[in-house]
């Protein structure tokens, strides 16, 4: 196992994953400052021309920060691509990213050689989130330098794997950069993925759940009040399947307990919009969110994971 030297700032092995909505530069500075990956989606920019607003803010609030902390300068951040046919800003968000050398580029939805040569050509590393080994096979056969391991319990777009069975199958042929996603909420789970194999925890919904996040009130106090008996796992609002807080589906009028199914077809990541507006009401989250008890700022929910990793750390040894 090995990570590039991109991560050798991070100083809590985790990255902060791209919210679709909610993530925004003052929570990846947040983050990136707070010694960890901040991510967020290019998607959640718009107009397209504030993707290059957004990554000017990034890159010179952290440069800043590096300045008066040299001691211990930020973590990288990172930018979500979705790269699924339907996502017509792709090209031009590109174009921003390779304009600012952002340093980790994260892809969903489809693993492509041309994005990933594209990334390379500036000095940037590709993490490719998946769902299961033969997809994990694709992600390294297309240039993908690392790979993001979505298992069971994740927010958002899941997967089906337990994560036991997802990292050991992927271990067995790839020893390169590898996160993992799905229910960790705590420095213990944190560390729990890296001694099943991983380098890195992927967390999200618990940062949804911090005063920098772009997430109405309502939304973080649901995160703070619910646990995983409130997560319902359904394809219905994208058209692939995702993890999504009970009490939002009953707010639309609907039964989360008896969904009806949809398909792949209804998929759709345009620059419009109307695209977002199934997540705008209906709310995405993981399982693991017991452990987030209030909202607090990004860089008090990091410390909390790092006083909980330290301590589980002791605790073994």
């Amino acid at each position: 196992m090995a990570l590039t030297p991109h991560f050798n700032r991070v100083r809590l092995p985790v990255i902060g994953s791209p919210l679709f909505i909610i993530s925004n530069p003052k929570l990846v500075i947040a983050q990136c400052q707070a010694g960890i990956v901040g991510s967020m989606p290019a998607l959640n920019a718009r107009p397209a021309s504030q993707v290059d607003e957004w990554l000017h803010e990034i890159t010179e609030t952290l440069a800043a920060y590096d300045r008066a902390h040299p001691e211990a300068p930020s973590a990288p951040y990172a930018i979500n691509q979705i790269v699924h046919k339907t996502n017509d800003r792709l090209e031009h968000d590109m174009q921003v990213c390779a304009k600012y050398k952002v340093p980790i580029i994260i892809t969903s939805l489809g693993a492509r050689t041309d994005i990933n040569e594209a990334v390379h050509t500036w000095g940037g590393v590709v993490l490719h989130d998946i769902i299961n080994n033969a997809f994990a096979h694709k992600a390294i056969e297309k240039g993908a330098d690392g790979l993001i391991a979505v298992a069971a319990g994740a927010g958002g777009h899941a997967g089906t794997k337990s994560p036991f069975a997802l990292i050991q199958e992927i271990r067995e042929w790839f020893n390169g950069p590898l996160a993992l996603s799905g229910s960790i909420a705590t420095g213990g789970a944190v560390l729990a993925a890296q001694a099943m194999g991983a380098d890195l925890a992927y967390i999200g919904s618990a940062f949804i759940a911090t005063e920098e996040a772009r997430a109405s009130d309502d939304y973080k106090q649901c995160i703070v009040d619910s646990n995983s008996d409130d997560i319902v796992y359904s394809n219905l609002f994208t058209g692939v399947h995702g993890n999504y807080l009970k009490p939002s589906i009953r707010n639309a009028g609907m039964d989360p307990d008896h969904l009806p199914e949809s398909d792949p077809s209804k998929m759709n990541f345009g620059g419009a919009d109307g695209a977002k507006k199934a997540w705008k009401d209906i709310w995405g989250c993981g399982q693991g969110i017991s452990a987030v008890k209030a909202v607090v700022p990004a860089a008090e929910m990091v410390a909390r994971l790092n006083r909980e990793y330290q301590a589980a750390k002791a605790a073994l040894g």
